[in-house]
Order: C-alpha cells, then structure tokens, then sequence
C-alpha cells in the first residue's frame, strides 16, 4: 500500500503514520516540519503547500491513498489538481454543522456556508474552510470525509483531556477545583482508534461522510473516571458558571481555564454530542475511557516536554481551591 500522508508531524497525522508504518505499508509524509520531526519509517519529503507547484515533486506517483488534514481550500485543491490518488481520506471536523446546539445531529444535518476564499486567516473561518475542503474532496471519484470531534490521547499537546487525570493525580489528596456541569455532553475519541479507522478506510476504499466522534458521555462521567485512574481521593469542589467566571477562569482551553467545559453555554452543546453510528457500522471501533484516560496521564507525567495548551496552573489553581473553600465555610 503506498500512502501519502499530507502532513504527519503534529499530533493526528503523525499517529496515522507511525500506525501505517507498522502494517508494512510504504508511507510517505510531505509537511513543512514545523509541528514536529517525521514519524520514523516514512519518506520524508519537505515542502510547502502555499505555493502554488509545491506539491510538484509528488505528483508523478500513482498513491494508493491520500491522507489530507488540512484546513485550507486552496491547499485541498491544488493537492486534487497535482496528485493521483486511487481513494482521498480527508480530516474534516464537527465544526462545520450549522447547529451546534441540537443534540443528536447525524451527517445529514445543515452546513456552514463554505469559504469563499483559498485561504482561512481567522479561528472563525475554521468551519466553513472545512466545509470548503469537504466540497474539493467530494469531487473526485474515491473518497473518505471523516468529520472528527474532540481527539485526545497520548502525545495530545492541547491537555484538553489529559489536564484532568494529571490534575487529580497530583496530589490525590488535596482538594481540585471542577466545573458544576455535570450534565454537560463530552464526546471524546482516542487519535490510535480514529488513525486506525482512517486507514482502515484508506484500504477499503470506504466512500462517504462519517461523524468519526466517541461515545457522548458527560462531564460529571468524564471527570469521575479521569479521578479513578488518577486513585484521587481528596475532596471536589464544584464551581458554578457565575463564580468561574467572576474569578477569570475561561472554558474549554488556554490560559486559565477548566478544558472540555463549555461555559455553561448550552448553545453550544450539540458540538459534544452528534451520532456516531455510521462510523461504528463502518468499523470504528473505540477504546473504553478509562484507557484513553490512564495511557494520557502516563504520558502528561511521564513524556510531555511542552506546556499544555489548557488547564489552571498550579499557583493559580491552589489560590482558587482556597477561596472557594473559604466561600463554602462560611
């Protein structure tokens, strides 16, 4: 099988390239090299796919697949005009559904408009860049769209799951700091079990449109079992939208913040929670949470060399514990 990964050295396409390497199959991985090294075993090919014969150097191979991950439509078009591809897996998101408040949404449910244009330059053109993508893709005779929802898993720089467990597990007696948001939907997959499906749709030759997303579980669920792994044992402190707030403390990623929540904005709880069944009829299959959980705090504890993309720091966090403490006291 031979594979061109555009892409993989960041955090998906590179787990789809060491996985591709391990059933003997002959990868290549064409990238800028700016998100990471290349994945041992693949042939390396550095370039830049901004300009406009940058793919140049690959378009006389006749790929099996072609694996694409990326959020930009002038990129998506120029790879379908230059390459040769017998099937396309593109990585699309859940971010392009119109609705990101209704729960339960299938891959029938509305669209963004598409980007007008080839290039996305704001975190708000993400959705409809993608949608753009979607539509190149489509074109051609052979393809995979696998909508993807939250990844996690080792080597996930974000932390937007992996802040949990190593939160509770650093010290399982001491008290930490949660969102009361309970019912809130979280909707997780684990990158080793969407890379695998990716190829396995790559082999298969499998056509059409997938919700490639986790169970929908919730955050109290999400947030007991990340304490289990972690063999935390000290208190929890639940705070409310309203005091979180008050105390600068944002939702979902970056500085400051408690990751997967949402806010308490319920409009925004559709994004958590879309069907996955054709996937799973397509064969995905997915790891149970406690795994993904376990194998990501071993990793935040034990291999991660940058700072994590989300969560509290610890000064930060301890400050917090104390006055909401002190609140609950009175």
């Amino acid at each position: 099988m031979q594979l061109l990964v555009l892409g993989g050295t960041a955090f998906l396409g590179g787990e789809v390239a060491r996985q591709a390497v391990d059933r003997g199959w002959a990868v290549t991985c064409a990238a800028r090299g700016r998100s990471g090294s290349f994945p041992d075993g693949v042939r390396a090919i550095t370039l830049d796919r901004d300009t406009d014969h940058g793919l140049g150097q690959l378009a006389g191979q006749p790929w099996d697949a072609v694996v694409d991950l990326s959020r930009q439509p002038g990129q998506v078009r120029r790879a379908v005009r230059d390459l040769t591809a017998r099937h396309w897996v593109f990585v699309s998101t859940a971010n392009v559904y119109a609705d990101q408040a209704t729960r339960g949404q299938d891959e029938s449910a509305e669209l963004l408009p598409p980007l007008p244009s080839a290039t996305m330059t704001q975190p708000a053109d993400y959705g409809p860049a993608k949608v753009a993508c979607e539509r190149i893709i489509a074109g051609t005779d052979s393809w995979t769209i696998a909508r993807a929802g939250l990844i996690a898993g080792p080597g996930d720089g974000s932390g937007r799951l992996g802040y949990w467990p190593w939160r509770f597990a650093r010290d399982r007696t001491a008290p930490v700091l949660v969102p009361a948001d309970d019912d809130q939907p979280v909707q997780v997959i684990d990158v080793r079990d969407l890379a695998g499906w990716l190829l396995d749709c790559a082999a298969g030759r499998t056509g059409g449109v997938f919700n490639a997303c986790g169970t929908p579980t919730n955050l109290g669920a999400v947030l007991a079992a990340a304490r289990r792994v972690a063999g935390h044992t000290g208190p929890v402190l639940r705070a409310s939208a309203g005091w979180l707030a008050a105390h600068r403390v944002t939702a979902w990623m970056g500085e400051r913040s408690l990751p997967l929540w949402l806010g308490g904005d319920h409009g925004l709880w559709g994004f958590q929670d879309h069907r996955n069944d054709r996937a799973i009829e397509a064969g995905l299959t997915l790891r149970p949470l406690a795994d993904t959980l376990r194998d990501t705090m071993d990793w935040e504890t034990g291999e991660r060399a940058e700072p994590r993309a989300a969560g509290i720091a610890d000064a930060d966090h301890d400050e917090l514990v104390a006055e909401l403490g002190a609140e609950v006291d009175r």
